[in-house]
C-alpha cells in the first residue's frame, strides 16, 4: 500500500492531513481526540501575547452558505484568536507533543508588530518542543483592526520584517500563513521567502459577509442587532485557494518553496489536487467542523487507494506534478478544438443544455421533435456550458477534433505546417521569437 508518511520541512507526520489553526485545535482535549482519529498533525489555534485578554463574543460566531440540499458550502466566522491563558496553552502543547512524537504540532502565533513582542513569546513556544510555528498574517477581522493578522499580511515589507525577527529568535521551522485578501498573492509570498521563511501556508479566510437578516436589517451572525464582516472558509473557497497556491508554486521568486495548502479541503480528491499543485501538506478545518474528526479516515483511505492505482509509492512522488501544466492564457493552444457530444441513451430530455445555449451562449444545440437534442458543430465554440449545466454525469462530453483541422480563432482550415502550436503565427511567443 502507498506510504502516506510525510516529511515537511523535516517535520514527520503519519499522513499529510493536518488540522488548521481554528476552533478544532483550541485545546488539548480536541487535539488528542484528533490524533486518536488519525490526523497527521495540527496547527494549534493562534496564541497571543501576554497582556489584556482576548474576549470573544458570546452570541453566534458563524454564518453559513448552503447549497440547495442544505449542504454546507461555506462558513463565515467572527471568532478571534484563542481566549485561553497563554501559559495553559503552552503546557498543553508540551504534553501533547511529548505523547504524540509521530505527529506534527505547529503553533500559530499572532502578536503586535513589534520586535520585543515576538522576542518574548518565541522562546516560550520553543520550550514546548513543538515542531514549528505558523505566523498568522491572515485573519481578516477583529485582530486586523488592531494592526495584526491581515493588516500585516497585506504589507509585504511587514511580512519580511516579522519573518526575519522569528528566524532570529526561533530555531525551528517558520511557516508564514498568507491572507487571500490581497491583489497579488505572489508579493507577500516573495516577502516571506526574502525574510527567510521555511514555508508558506494558504489561504487564510476571505473577508466576507455571508448573509443579511432582512427582519433585523443586520449582517449574520447578528450580535444584539449588529453584525460585522468575518472570515469565509469551506468548500466554496477551494477554487480561489488552488489558484493562489499555483501562482506561488510557479512564480520565479518562490518556485520550489514548500507550501501547506488550505481552503475548502473536504475529500481525498481535494487534498490530491492541492498536493499536485505543490503542497507538501494540507490543512483542514471546515470539513472537520461539519463531519467530525473521523472524516480524516476517509481522506487517508481515498488518497492511499488513488496512489496505489497511480503507482505512487509516497506523497513526494506527485507533489507539484501539475505545476508545469499551469500557464498564462496567452500560451494556450488555440488550435485545440473540441465539440460537445450528447449521449442519447443517457439524456433525460430536461432541456437544460438547450435553454442555456440558446439563451446565453451560441445557439449551438438543436431541439428536434420529441425533445431530442443535437449539437450543431458549426456554431459550437466548445465553451463547455452544456456539460456544466447537465444534471446527468457524462451525458454530455467534449470530443476532440483531429489536430490541425480548424483554427479556433478564425474557423479556417489550418495547414499542416502549423499543426504545432509552438510555431503557429497566432502564438504571441512565436511572433516574439521571430
Amino acid at each position: 500500500m502507498a506510504d502516506l508518511t510525510t516529511d515537511f520541512l523535516g517535520i514527520k507526520s503519519i499522513n499529510p492531513f493536518w488540522l488548521a489553526s481554528a476552533p478544532p485545535t483550541d485545546k488539548e482535549y480536541n487535539v488528542r481526540r484528533a490524533f486518536e482519529a488519525g490526523w497527521g498533525g495540527v496547527v494549534w489555534k493562534t496564541l497571543g501575547s501576554e497582556g489584556p485578554p482576548v474576549v470573544n463574543v458570546n452570541g453566534p460566531r458563524y454564518g453559513a452558505v448552503y447549497g440547495a440540499d442544505r449542504r454546507l458550502l461555506g462558513l463565515n466566522n467572527i471568532e478571534l484568536i484563542t481566549d485561553r491563558d497563554l501559559y495553559v496553552n503552552l503546557e498543553e502543547i508540551r504534553r501533547v507533543k511529548a505523547d504524540y512524537p509521530d505527529r506534527a504540532v505547529i503553533v500559530s502565533i499572532m502578536v503586535p508588530c513589534e520586535e520585543d513582542a515576538w522576542k518574548a513569546i518565541l522562546p516560550l513556544v520553543e520550550e514546548t518542543g513543538a515542531d514549528g510555528i505558523e505566523l498568522n498574517f491572515g485573519c481578516p477581522h477583529g485582530m486586523s483592526e488592531r494592526g495584526m493578522g491581515s493588516a500585516v499580511g497585506q504589507v509585504p515589507e511587514y511580512i519580511q520584517m516579522v519573518t526575519e525577527w522569528c528566524k532570529k529568535y526561533y530555531s525551528r521551522p517558520v511557516i508564514v500563513k498568507l491572507t487571500p485578501n490581497i491583489t497579488d498573492i505572489r508579493k507577500p509570498a516573495a516577502a516571506a521567502h526574502a525574510g527567510g521563511a521555511d514555508a508558506v501556508s494558504l489561504i487564510n479566510t476571505i473577508n466576507s459577509i455571508t448573509s443579511v437578516d432582512l427582519d433585523l436589517m443586520a449582517p449574520q451572525p447578528t450580535i444584539d442587532g449588529k453584525g460585522s464582516h468575518g472570515g469565509y472558509c469551506g468548500p466554496a473557497v477551494k477554487p480561489i485557494a488552488l489558484s493562489m497556491v499555483s501562482e506561488i508554486a510557479r512564480a520565479e521568486e518562490t518556485r520550489g518553496m514548500p507550501i501547506s495548502g488550505i481552503g475548502g479541503i473536504t475529500t481525498w480528491r481535494d487534498a490530491a489536487e492541492f498536493m499536485v499543485m505543490g503542497c507538501g501538506t494540507v490543512q483542514v478545518c471546515t470539513a472537520a467542523m461539519t463531519y467530525g474528526f473521523k472524516v480524516v479516515q476517509e481522506m487517508a483511505a481515498g488518497l492511499s487507494q488513488w496512489m496505489d492505482e497511480k503507482g505512487y509509492a509516497s506523497t513526494a512522488d506527485f507533489v507539484g506534478a501539475a505545476v508545469p501544466n499551469v500557464t498564462d492564457w496567452q500560451y494556450l493552444n488555440l488550435n485545440y478544438v473540441t465539440k460537445a457530444r450528447i449521449d442519447q441513451d443517457l439524456c433525460i430530455s430536461c432541456g437544460r443544455c438547450y435553454a442555456a445555449c440558446e439563451d446565453t451562449s451560441h445557439q449551438a444545440i438543436w431541439m428536434h421533435e420529441g425533445r431530442v437534442f443535437e449539437v450543431n458543430d458549426a456554431e459550437c465554440v466548445a465553451c463547455n456550458l452544456c456539460v456544466d449545466v447537465c444534471p446527468v454525469e457524462d451525458c454530455i462530453t467534449m470530443e476532440r477534433l483531429p489536430g490541425g483541422t480548424v483554427d479556433a480563432r478564425t474557423g479556417k482550415v489550418v495547414s499542416d505546417e502549423y499543426a504545432n502550436w509552438t510555431t503557429h503565427p497566432n502564438n504571441p511567443m512565436a511572433r516574439a521569437a521571430e
